[in-house]
């Protein structure tokens, strides 16, 4: 036994809105046994699998068009004004979970469109958030991941500039900053989500106080990679997770002091299991 001395960060785990679209989504589960969901409920294999094995069944824009007459989960992320327009043509009863802080960035970033000001979003381009943000500029904001994709970019004088909600602060004006050098006025709106942001702090100081941190994400999740980066420069022996079987018993010597923590779309109960199959090394 290699007596392992083992913690789990309190502050990690579901943020708000996907603690609401999960509880939404085990609700009808309980009701009528079954629910469609448009995409993964939240960016974590192993939840996933817990949910569809109560009966959540995932399906794509594919699928969700051919639906008719049935009830269908809108996840934390949001979805663009077609996936509404789709429901009234279809009958479908929209379950909607999307998060207010990404509803309220949807509304902000409609209104400066309308206002025919350039749109340019700092996120993932494809990432489920990002695609309704786009929604609302009929796909016509500019999406760049990095402060790198940004630099091939041509600017118009003047532009607002977005993010999705989970990406890392420091980079959103590390960007800003940089356009700004080219002459281009930038009118920023950070639309980063506080819960998000805020655990930048509270994960290093977490981080740097054990021997080795055990991060636990799904390989999918942006913030995941996003904390898990903010973890390893504070703690150069972190490991990224996404279930018991990645653990490797050779990443540990007796004693050491253990950390476990995780992203938002992470379930306390994974980090839990992450906590045991350690204490049993």
């Amino acid at each position: 036994m290699l007596s392992l001395k083992i913690d789990i960060d309190n502050n990690s785990g579901f943020c708000f809105g996907v603690v609401y679209a999960i509880e939404m989504a085990e609700e009808i589960l309980n009701e009528q046994g079954y629910l469609y969901c448009l995409g993964d409920i939240v960016h974590n294999d192993e939840e996933v699998h817990r949910l569809q094995e109560r009966g959540l069944r995932i399906i794509d824009y594919g699928f969700y068009r051919s639906l008719t007459n049935e009830k269908v989960l809108i996840r934390a992320h949001g979805e663009p004004p077609s996936t509404y327009q789709t429901a009234l043509q279809n009958n479908i009863q929209l379950i909607d979970a999307s998060c207010p802080v990404v509803l309220k960035l949807q509304n902000r970033i409609k209104r400066t469109y309308d206002e025919r000001k350039p749109v340019y979003i700092f996120g993932k381009e494809g990432h489920a958030e990002v695609i309704g943000l786009k929604g609302q500029t009929n796909n016509e904001a500019v999406v760049f991941g990095s402060y790198e994709e940004m630099r091939s970019h041509r600017f118009p004088q003047e532009i607002t500039l977005y993010s999705q909600t989970t990406k890392s602060t420091a980079e959103l004006y590390r960007i800003r900053d940089a356009i700004e050098t080219t002459g281009v006025k930038v009118d920023l709106k950070d639309t980063i989500c506080r819960q998000v942001s805020n655990r930048d702090e509270e994960l290093r100081s977490f981080a740097a106080a054990y021997d080795i941190i055990i991060f636990v994400s799904g390989s999918k999740s942006s913030n995941g990679k996003m904390l898990y980066a903010v973890c390893k420069e504070a703690n150069p022996q972190t490991y990224f997770v996404s279930a018991i079987q990645d653990l490797r018993r050779e990443w540990f010597t007796p004693n050491q002091r253990i950390g476990i923590c995780g992203a938002t779309s992470t379930p306390m109960w994974l980090m839990e299991a992450v906590k045991t199959k350690l204490a049993e090394m």
